[in-house]
């Protein structure tokens, strides 16, 4: 319980942190394009309805492709990662790959899958595959041969192995990646809305951009980083609930 209320009160103070040196900004600079906070606050009270469609358009599509690239990048790393044959051929692949900035896909997954919301599925999945797929090699190839010994000696299968000690061993590792993912896919996904598609929070925040009304355009700001925050905790709680070992 006190843990609980020292992560409400460190959240209160870092949110009143940023609203003040926001509200500072914007009495410093004295620009329609940065409204204050207050301004901001009331906007996203008043369109708070409008808004909600969008927010949930982008909530189903980032959790769609969190869960998809999470899935097949946690399954592909602990595959290549206890596999030696497999890594030596996959890893060069991985150095060449993972670099790559996944948002300079955009125009190509805009011709092949068009507007609305597969391009920002795919877009997404792709680049927490290859995040939680990197995670996931590492620390599968990390993991001490000496527990693996240990069950295998008690007469464990492949199975066994890979069900009571790779995965539990590297599903900590696992949830970090995901939680340093939620801002880049909370990032592509304002990215794509805001170029394919008519609808989502990327989308409300472009239009209210284009339309020069700021106040609104803050408004919605505010609600995907809320919605950012929200997926974060989401994260600590169901890694809490499957990995109670790791405290």
């Amino acid at each position: 319980m006190k843990a609980r209320l020292q992560k409400i009160l460190g959240y209160v103070i870092a949110t009143v942190a940023v609203l003040l040196v926001w509200a500072a900004l914007s009495l410093l600079i004295g620009n329609p394009a940065l409204p204050l906070p207050t301004v901001a606050l009331l906007q996203l009270y008043h369109k708070l309805p409008d808004m909600l469609p969008h927010l949930a358009v982008s909530l189903w599509r980032v959790l769609l492709a969190m869960s998809i690239g999470t899935l097949c990048g946690s399954i592909a790393g602990l595959i290549i990662g206890r596999t030696g044959r497999l890594d030596l051929i996959a890893a060069p692949l991985l150095y060449v790959l993972y670099p790559i900035p996944k948002i300079v896909f955009v125009p190509v997954l805009l011709v092949l899958l068009g507007l609305g919301s597969a391009p920002a599925i795919v877009l997404i999945a792709t680049v927490i595959f290859f995040q939680t797929l990197v995670t996931a090699r590492d620390a599968a190839k990390s993991l001490s041969p000496d527990l693996v010994l240990s069950v295998r000696s008690l007469g464990a299968s492949r199975i066994d192995i890979a069900r009571h000690v790779v995965v539990p061993a590297t599903l900590p590792n696992i949830f970090t990646a995901l939680r340093i993912s939620t801002g880049t896919a909370i990032a592509v996904l304002f990215i794509t809305e805001s170029i394919a598609g008519n609808t989502g929070i990327g989308f409300y925040v472009v239009n209210a951009w284009g339309r020069i009304d700021y106040p609104t355009m803050f408004a919605g700001i505010i609600a995907m980083a809320m919605m950012g925050v929200a997926l974060y905790e989401v994260i600590n709680f169901v890694e809490r609930r499957l990995v109670r070992w790791k405290d």
